[in-house]
């Protein structure tokens, strides 16, 4: 055998063995019989990581109810980026991003494995954007702070998807569709942030008063709802639109965001159940929503 065939042979036999994992798992995701919901969890203070309260309940109850996805991938608030990027790392850390919470909650680690392999085949979806495959990020409490309590055994992979906050909100409604696919390859796609989020104005010594709510913030929410529940999605990306009150329950977009992605995600069979559907502190609503 000549030098050139050799070395043609051993570097088709590296890049056949490099791409063995990632064929796996494209073989693995066939489509299913089931097609898995897609939610928008509001996923509220940190502090529900730990705390045993109706959200996190709830939360709990839907991890047993779901048919056990092969992978989690989540769209939190709190990965803005420039650019579209995913979890590319085969054990994404535990970030904690935040401040002035008792270090019990500093103390969680959500061990979950990532999936590099699921990563590469969700990056490949998109047609109208290229997504960067991350090695640096990680999951976020917009994701394990929920994902916990649903699969407390961290033995599913979780991958989180960043949010290009230089885009619009149509831009962000569009992209997400390109998702629609891994529904029917056992991925669990969640949405996780707050319909109503403003920091600014929450009252804070009304914190432990249960469904308490400002009058713009009910407002917005129970829009919200029967927005999404007429199936009105081009008015809540037209959000600046609907209301007043919206720019107080929406000041910035960051926890907005994710409602769009889950709400592109809705297929034409899917009707809207909404839970978690309190107010907190006046200016934050709980408000979430699944499809299927």
């Amino acid at each position: 055998m000549e030098r050139k065939d050799f070395i043609k042979t051993i570097t088709g036999g590296i890049a056949m063995a490099s791409l063995q994992p990632f064929y796996n798992w494209t073989q693995s995701l066939g489509e299913e019989d089931v097609t898995h919901p897609v939610l928008f969890v509001g996923h509220g203070s940190p502090m529900n990581a730990i705390l045993d309260n109706e959200f996190s309940q709830t939360w709990s109850r839907f991890g047993r109810e779901i048919q056990k996805p092969k992978a989690v991938l989540v769209i939190s608030a709190h990965w803005l980026t420039r650019g579209t990027h995913i979890t590319a790392m085969p054990n994404p850390k535990t970030i904690h991003d935040f401040g002035g919470f008792p270090d019990e909650l500093f103390a969680v680690q959500y061990p979950a494995p990532g999936s590099p392999e699921l990563a590469q085949h969700t990056a490949g979806l998109f047609t109208t954007t290229q997504v960067g495959l991350d090695h640096d990020w990680g999951l976020d409490h917009g994701t394990w702070s929920i994902v916990r309590h649903m699969y407390p055994n961290a033995d599913i992979p979780v991958l989180q998807l960043s949010i290009d906050y230089n885009k619009p909100p149509q831009y962000h409604f569009e992209l997400a569709k390109q998702l629609q696919s891994l529904r029917k390859k056992g991925v669990l796609i969640i949405g996780s942030g707050n319909m109503v989020h403003n920091l600014r104005m929450v009252a804070w010594d009304k914190l432990n008063e249960p469904e308490y709510g400002f009058d713009w913030a009910i407002e917005m929410n129970q829009i919200f709802k029967e927005r999404i529940g007429n199936h009105d999605f081009q008015s809540l990306i037209d959000y600046e639109k609907l209301s007043q009150a919206a720019k107080l329950a929406i000041p910035t977009p960051d926890h907005y965001y994710p409602l769009l992605y889950a709400m592109a995600l809705r297929n034409g069979k899917d009707d809207a159940t909404f839970f978690n559907d309190k107010a907190v502190g006046g200016s934050l609503t709980m408000t979430s929503v699944k499809w299927g």
